[in-house]
Formats: structure tokens, sequence, C-alpha cells
């Protein structure tokens, strides 16, 4: 028998009174997602999405306004936040400054009348999973951000949560920390194997450390998947232009056969791409959406450029601007229709030196399957 969802949410709406408006503003917009157990779960959208909203709901810190959650197949209609097999790390840690590190990690257990032997020894267990075994008698003041985000995952663990709620826990870290955190999230999630539900608008975040993330816009949820699928087959425009950089060329579906659509771009080009919509039609308006990296920038100036190998698409172009990363190099290209074009190529071999100077005309080229027809 298949277990059932650590999480389940099924026709979810949850609206807000705006208080200028005195209108209801739907912050949740009926949808429905499964968490399975021991998943690391991101939910990831711009500010306003309704991500948070959907955590607090899950968390028992919002009542929603139709539809129903299950946690482990037990639904929560009427079971307030403290009963339920959830905790919640914030983005500012709610460490009560006046407490010791134990103090504040002890203190949920001391709520729940937990003995103090057993409540002192799960403290300890917990700050030598999050790597702060000696800091115990510290106060929150006296520690780094990182240290602090580790007890506030350690005071939310040692209750043993079925499910463990991150509302944006890395955001006031600073860039190197947050990327070495992320590493230890994940580490920490397959080392105690419950299921943990994290928050982000954070792209990178989100595809470092989940292992499914459901891109979130307007309270909706536009695509769910894997970090490989959201980023190499988006669904839609908006998931391709959040996660990463894209290029789109706009144009008309002209043709579909199957997963592959012919677009003709406005000066009568046509390219193939993979359709991620079904329900793309021919006629419709689309773009062919293009990573940076997946481009290869050829000078056709050169004495004898490479063959195109089948399954390849190529378009024309010029250099309209061209920068020195380090790691690679930037190139915009002015293509058909006047559209700017951008293509990362890594830095290999040449250098500042090898790049391809300002004017200078160029083929791009790339598989075609790396091509997606959006609407």
């Amino acid at each position: 028998m298949t277990p059932a969802p650590a999480v389940e949410i099924r026709n979810l709406v949850k609206e807000f009174i705006d208080p200028r408006t005195k209108s209801a503003v739907r912050a949740v917009n009926d949808i429905d997602l499964e968490i399975r157990e021991g998943e690391f779960f991101a939910m990831l959208g711009p500010s306003g999405c309704g991500k948070t909203t959907t955590l607090r709901v899950i968390a028992g810190f919002e009542d929603p306004d139709s539809g129903e959650l299950l946690l482990s197949g037990r639904s929560m209609r009427g079971i307030p936040s403290f009963h339920r097999p959830v905790n919640t790390v914030f983005q500012d840690y709610a460490l009560f400054p006046h407490m010791t590190v134990i103090q504040n990690v002890m203190f949920g257990m001391r709520m729940a009348r937990v003995p103090a032997a057993e409540a002192r020894a799960r403290a300890g267990e917990a700050l030598e999973m999050v790597r702060l075994p000696n800091v115990e008698r510290r106060k929150p003041l006296q520690l780094s951000g990182g240290q602090r985000q580790r007890v506030a995952l350690a005071r939310a663990l040692v209750n043993r949560p079925s499910v463990l709620l991150l509302d944006e826990p890395l955001g006031a870290l600073d860039l190197k920390l947050r990327r070495a955190m992320q590493f230890e999230l994940k580490r920490l999630q397959q080392q105690v194997g419950i299921t943990f539900v994290f928050v982000t608008h954070d792209q990178e975040e989100a595809l470092t450390m989940a292992d499914r993330i459901a891109v979130m816009n307007m309270g909706e949820v536009l695509q769910v998947g894997r970090p490989e699928d959201i980023y190499e087959r988006p669904s839609g425009r908006f998931v391709a232009d959040f996660i990463g950089e894209t290029n789109f060329l706009p144009g008309v579906l002209e043709a579909k056969s199957g997963s592959e659509g012919r677009v003709r771009l406005a000066d009568g080009t046509v390219l193939t791409g993979a359709v991620r919509d079904p329900d793309l039609v021919v006629g419709n308006g689309v773009a062919l959406a293009l990573r940076p990296e997946k481009l290869v920038v050829e000078n056709v100036t050169a004495d004898a450029p490479p063959d195109l190998q089948p399954g390849q698409s190529t378009l024309p172009g010029r250099v309209t601007g061209a920068t020195y990363l380090g790691t690679d190099a930037r190139y915009q290209v002015e293509v058909a229709g006047g559209v700017t074009v951008v293509a990362r190529v890594q830095n290999q071999q040449h250098g500042f030196s090898g790049m391809l100077a300002e004017g200078t005309p160029v083929r791009l080229s790339w598989a075609t399957e790396h091509g997606s027809v959006l609407a």
C-alpha cells in the first residue's frame, strides 16, 4: 500500500481583506500539492506569490477559506498549530535573547513537560546534529548569524516533527555563508530523514537543495518537478524567465507535430523547438526560449566553420556587446528582427584575449531539443 503523502493540499483557497480597498485579495488560488515523506520540497516564487501563506496554512497559523490540508493522511481541519506534527524555522530565527542556547533548544520540551534530564539529553543531541556542540551556555547575541540559524534548526528538530517548515531561513545571511548553509541544510535533511518544506524566492537555493520544486506566481502553482525538469523543461514563460536567465524569440506557432513545434519569427525565419504546453495550437503567438549557456557562438569569418550536426538549429547574428566574467564570456548578439540574445561561453582556453569583438558576424547554434516553445 502506498504511504500517504507527508503533506497533501487540495483546492486550497486563502483570501485577505485589503485595508485600503476593503475588498478580498486571493493570496492562494485553488492550489493542489502533494509532498512526499522524507522529501526536501521547495516552494519558489516572487514576493506576494502565496508561498508563505501556504506555509502558514500548513503550520496552522492561518485557516484556509476553503480546501483541505492533510498531514500523513490526517485532516488538519480544526487542529490548532501546537497539536500539529510540524515545527517552523523563521527568517529571523525567533530565538529568546535572554535565554542561553541550551535553554532556547529545550524551551518547546519544557512546554510539553518533558522530564528535565531527557530534555537536556535531546537538546545536546540536536546541537551535535547541527554541529554546535560547545555553545550551550552562550546567548544568541554572542553567536554569528550562521550559528543562530543552526540553533533555530536544533530547537525545531528536537521536538521530532514529521514535517519541518522553513520560511526563508537563509535570507538574513551573507552570500558566502548562505551558500555554505545550503549544503548544510541538505546534509541535515538527509541525516534526519524527515520532510522539509522550504519557502524561498532564491532560485539557486531551490535548485541546490530541493528534491522537487513548486514554482508559484499570483497565488497559483505553475509547475512542480525536479530541479532539472523545472530548469530544462519549463512549462511556461514565467517559469523559464524566473528560473535562471532565458532568451525569448517571439513568433507564431506555424506547425506542430507531436512534441515538436515550428516557430516563424517576425522576419520569416523558421526555428524548431520542443512544445512544453500541449494546449498550444497552430496560430498561437509563442516564444522560442533559449538558455544562454546552451548557445554555441561561432565566428562566421573563420576559414572552416564546423558543419551542423543533425538535431541542431542555427541563427545568424552580430556581436553587439562582450563582457569578460572570468569563468565565462557573456555575449550580446543581435539576431533576426533586431532581437538581442545573450550567450554565455565558458572560458576554457583563451580568456579575455580570445573573445570576439563587437561587430563580429557570428552564427549561433544549439541542440534543437534545448529550445522550448512557450505561450
